[in-house]
C-alpha cells in the first residue's frame, strides 16, 4: 500500500490530479464555521477524503504538509505553527490508509473519520491549541471532543456520499481501477 502509493509520486498525472486537490483544498479552507476560540467547522475533510482512496497515505500525507504550508502562505490566520503541519499530514496519511484502493465501503469511512476524529483532531488539536494559547489541555480537549462527536455522523455521511458520488468519474477518468 504504502510502496504504490509512493510510486503515484512519479506519475505526472498523479502530481497534477494531486495539485488540483491541493488548491481545492486551500480555497476551501478559507470557508469555515467558528464554534469557539480556535474551534471551527471545516469541509477539506472531504478533499483529503477524495486524495486518500486515489493517492494513498503517502502522497496523501505529502499533499496534506504542501496545503498546511501553502494555506499558511496564503492567507495566516495566526502564528505558523508545525503541530498543525502534522495534523494535516497524519490526516491525509489515515484518510490512505483506511481509503486507498476501492471499493468505498461505509465502514472504511467509518473507521477512517473516526480516527481522525479522535487523534488528530482531539488528541493532537486540543494539545496544540493547549501549547498556543495558554489554556490547560483538557479545557481544549473537551471542547473539542464535543464539536467532533456530535459532527462524527454527519462527517461520516458527507464523506461517504461524497466519495460515491465521485468514484464513477475518478474510474471512468482513470484515476481507479
Amino acid at each position: 500500500m504504502f510502496k504504490l502509493s509512493f510510486l503515484k509520486l512519479k506519475s505526472v498525472r498523479y502530481l497534477a490530479f494531486m495539485a488540483i486537490m491541493i488548491a481545492l483544498k486551500t480555497a476551501i479552507s478559507f470557508y469555515y464555521v467558528p464554534v469557539g476560540e480556535n474551534l471551527r467547522i471545516y469541509f477539506t475533510f472531504l478533499i483529503v477524503g477524495i486524495e486518500g482512496m486515489v493517492l494513498g497515505p503517502v502522497s496523501a500525507g505529502l499533499s496534506g504538509l504542501v496545503t498546511d504550508l501553502v494555506s499558511f502562505l496564503i492567507h495566516p490566520t495566526g502564528p505558523f505553527f508545525p503541530g498543525y503541519t502534522l495534523s494535516s499530514i497524519l490526516s491525509g496519511m489515515i484518510y490512505g490508509i483506511f481509503l486507498f484502493q476501492p471499493p468505498c465501503k461505509l465502514y472504511k469511512v467509518c473507521l477512517a473519520k473516526l480516527s481522525v476524529n479522535l487523534f488528530v483532531n482531539i488528541g493532537l488539536g486540543s494539545l496544540w491549541s493547549a501549547m498556543l494559547f495558554s489554556k490547560g489541555y483538557y479545557y481544549y480537549l473537551a471542547k473539542s471532543a464535543v464539536k467532533n462527536t456530535l459532527l462524527l455522523p454527519i462527517e461520516i455521511i458527507l464523506l461517504y456520499l461524497t466519495l460515491k458520488v465521485v468514484l464513477p468519474h475518478l474510474k471512468r477518468s482513470g484515476f481507479l481501477k
